[in-house]
């Protein structure tokens, strides 16, 4: 892993057309070599869009591990690159909601789009933040992860074990909660709400936790642009009166929203994930 970390450091000085065409590269020999994942990734694009053909969800899959493999070694340019470069880099749009973030408890709402660690920077280059964390089981590479989405600002950083009331009280001490809603964690905590009409296992805590601080919830979407010329953050309008009365109704809405979000750049959301990994009692596993 040292060597790993080595060699992501000395790929972060190179230009970033360079660096991105390399990752596409690599992403297309792992997507004939790596066959799980490849299998993950195809079940879940033939749950999720049905419409297209098996030709074009294979290109669709491809397509997925050359940019996740471009987002794994553009990681280095996040975790080493001067401020400078990084604004240089990093196009946000509008802006980073200080404003509303300054005005009292806020959810920055960020999906599973292969750039999400970019979105963390650009809320970082501006704000503290706190996140649930998931610890890696290398500790060389936890630690580097770490020291990276933290060389900024102080981030408070949760466990999931640690439950919501860490989070709460960092909200309310004025800490944005970045907040990434959309993976498979089980049935604790979770109903099985359709995401592209397929029951999934979903988190409710957004909905959950805007109730309980009366937070606004911000979509946060953080996708390449074009030509390898960095990325695109994008900070949409608070949701209007969420959660409502109804947590399930409000789980729903956030599901599609996400998938509204996922059409407009399919290859860059996180399809190597199990999303469908939880099933409904006496349902079998689609994978």
């Amino acid at each position: 892993m040292r060597f790993v970390l080595g060699f992501m450091w000395v790929m972060h000085w190179l230009p970033l057309p360079v660096l991105g065409r390399f990752g596409d590269a690599v992403g297309s020999l792992l997507f004939r070599v790596i066959k799980s994942r490849r299998h993950i990734t195809l079940t879940n694009l033939r749950l999720c869009l049905p419409h297209l053909s098996e030709e074009e969800r294979v290109k669709l899959a491809r397509q997925h591990f050359q940019a996740y493999t471009r987002s794994v070694l553009e990681r280095g340019i996040l975790w080493w690159a001067s401020e400078k470069r990084l604004k240089k880099l990093i196009q946000v749009d509008p802006a980073v909601p200080l404003v509303s973030v300054q005005d009292g408890p806020t959810i920055l709402l960020c999906p599973h789009f292969v750039s999400l660690d970019v979105a963390g920077v650009a809320v970082m280059l501006e704000s503290s933040l706190c996140s649930i964390y998931t610890e890696q089981r290398n500790q060389v590479f936890d630690q580097a992860l770490r020291k990276g989405r933290s060389r900024f600002r102080p981030v408070k950083l949760f466990s999931r074990a640690e439950g919501v009331k860490p989070i709460i009280r960092a909200m309310r001490e004025g800490l944005p909660f970045f907040m990434l809603p959309d993976m498979d964690f089980g049935p604790k905590d979770a109903e099985f709400i359709p995401f592209f009409g397929v029951p999934a296992a979903t988190l409710t805590a957004v909905a959950r936790i805007a109730a309980t601080t009366h937070a606004k919830v911000i979509p946060v979407i953080a996708t390449m642009l074009p030509d390898y010329q960095g990325w695109k953050v994008s900070f949409r309008e608070p949701w209007l009166d969420y959660p409502g009365d109804d947590i399930i109704a409000a789980t729903r809405m956030m599901n599609d929203y996400i998938e509204a979000e996922i059409l407009k750049a399919p290859a860059e959301y996180f399809w190597a994930h199990k999303r469908f990994k939880t099933r409904p009692p006496g349902v079998p596993s689609v994978y």
